[in-house]
């Protein structure tokens, strides 16, 4: 048999409906599991298997999925998963999945309806950030893909076009961020050849904000030593505290010393969406670039990341090339330039935009705006429980959704009691938060994106992390 089809369709339809049925329970039934539970090394060694030569057949490897993959993901998706910034989908996004892997759409170019779903997901992200109609932009995997295809349209654009062949020249290219910023973007300027010492890291303010005149100082000081700012990144929601610079005031900086602004608002960007809140990106509209995923606040799949470009030409001059064998025409299939390919490097792209834009057709942007209320309100009620808590004390100002805390009876090895704490709940399957270093000192991190955590999950958590301590400390006296 060379097909890949069955011969009896009917088959195949039975496992389909049970899959969806199995998806949708899962879903359903969310707050009665574990939140994540560690994979058993007899499971782990199932993944070393040779490669198979023969199948076992849709029926075989689906009930593998069941019984070795479902029950070890991370929880992303619980209600009580508070770990990191992550997203935790929605039903129609799910449908959407498989609608996307039917289609099989290769949204690289050519002229066809995935491209057509793109572009208006594109023009909706640059109208809710008050970007103008000449914007261009890209589905991306993640914010990572978007600041690095921001800071190649940046650099492209202060060296000009010989960049592309000679590489850079002349005197060293250096760009600014806060302390704060996201990993991926001195990440960006490794992989760019720049050099991640290249981006100059900015202190902030007692808020977590850019430190203003810092920054001036900095820029000044790099010229005068021969070296040439080109880029200034923003930060909208910085990864520790949520913090949001002072947006205005970063775009009138670049304006006033020629800077690319780039803003990163991985997660930030969907305060747009909340009429309480959206002044806090005021400044956002001005930005050259920004970054910022789906798959976080708007609840979208993973992955679901966007990069938005001021002018779409801008990505036309950054990353276009010529190849007979991928020739624009007028009519046909090959039809419908620009295409994708020509506004960053992939050329082979799925259809991310589909579970993008069925999920802003089926919720709308009001009900998105609710659910980012709804996490900012809940860390401000975490916030004052911890206030309320002898144990328990607030390590940095509740921004947004990320509440930073410790555990500090004033006990011993207080950096690795938190620390444990963290990985009992975890390993209990009751909560799922990280740690970070606030001051020096490891704190707990609770990260509340998920649309499905309650008040009552907030509370749970608070307890649950004071009970794990006192066990803890009565283990080891």
């Amino acid at each position: 048999m060379t097909t890949l089809d069955p011969d009896d369709w009917s088959g195949l339809r039975a496992l389909g409906h049970r899959m969806m049925d199995d998806m949708i329970d899962r879903l359903a039934g969310l707050s009665a599991s574990p939140v994540w539970r560690p994979m058993p090394p007899s499971i782990r060694s199932g993944f070393t298997a040779a490669l198979p030569v023969a199948g076992t057949g849709p029926e075989a490897a689906y009930a593998r999925f069941t019984e070795t993959i479902a029950p070890y993901a991370s929880g992303n998706t619980h209600p009580r998963f508070m770990g990191w910034v992550q997203g935790g989908g929605n039903p129609v996004g799910m449908l959407a999945e498989l609608l996307a892997a039917g289609l099989n759409e290769n949204c690289g170019g050519r002229d066809h309806v995935g491209l057509a779903v793109e572009r208006q997901v594109i023009a909706w992200s640059a109208a809710m950030l008050g970007l103008p109609e000449t914007t261009g932009g890209l589905m991306v995997t993640g914010s990572s893909i978007a600041n690095f295809i921001a800071l190649l349209c940046a650099r492209r654009r202060f060296c000009g076009p010989a960049v592309r062949r000679d590489g850079v020249e002349g005197a060293p290219l250096v760009g600014y961020a806060q302390e704060g910023v996201h990993r991926c973007v001195p990440g960006a300027f490794d992989m760019a050849g720049l050099g991640s010492a290249a981006l100059r890291r900015i202190g902030t303010d007692d808020s977590g904000r850019i430190d203003l005149a810092a920054l001036e100082a900095r820029i000044i000081a790099d010229r005068a030593a021969g070296c040439a700012p080109f880029l200034l990144v923003g930060t909208a929601g910085s990864v520790d505290i949520g913090a949001i610079d002072d947006l205005a005031a970063l775009a009138a900086v670049a304006a006033r010393h020629g800077l690319w602004f780039h803003v990163d608002a991985a997660f930030g960007a969907l305060l747009a969406l909340s009429p309480s809140r959206a002044a806090l990106l005021d400044g956002i509209g001005q930005a050259d670039s920004v970054a910022f995923d789906f798959h976080k606040w708007a609840q979208v799949q993973y992955d679901s990341g966007c990069i938005l470009v001021r002018e779409q030409q801008w990505m036309l001059d950054s990353f276009a090339q010529s190849a007979s064998y991928l020739t624009n025409t007028a009519r046909g299939l090959a039809g419908g330039a620009p295409w994708p390919c020509d506004l960053g490097p992939d050329l082979s792209r799925g259809f991310r935009a589909l579970k993008v834009w069925m999920t802003l057709e089926a919720y709308g942007t009001a009900r998105l705006g609710a659910i980012v209320d709804h996490g900012c309100d809940l860390a401000q009620r975490l916030a004052a429980t911890l206030a309320a808590s002898p144990m328990l004390v607030l390590a940095a100002p509740v921004a947004l959704n990320i509440v930073c805390f410790r555990y500090d009876d004033g006990g011993p090895d207080l950096d690795g009691l938190n620390s444990d704490l963290a990985a009992d709940l975890q390993e209990a399957g009751q909560f799922v938060v990280s740690t970070t270093l606030i001051g020096g000192k490891r704190v707990l991190r609770a990260a509340i994106v998920n649309h499905r955590t309650t008040e009552a999950d907030v509370d749970a958590l608070v307890a649950a992390i004071c009970e794990a301590a006192q066990n803890r400390r009565h283990r080891s006296a």
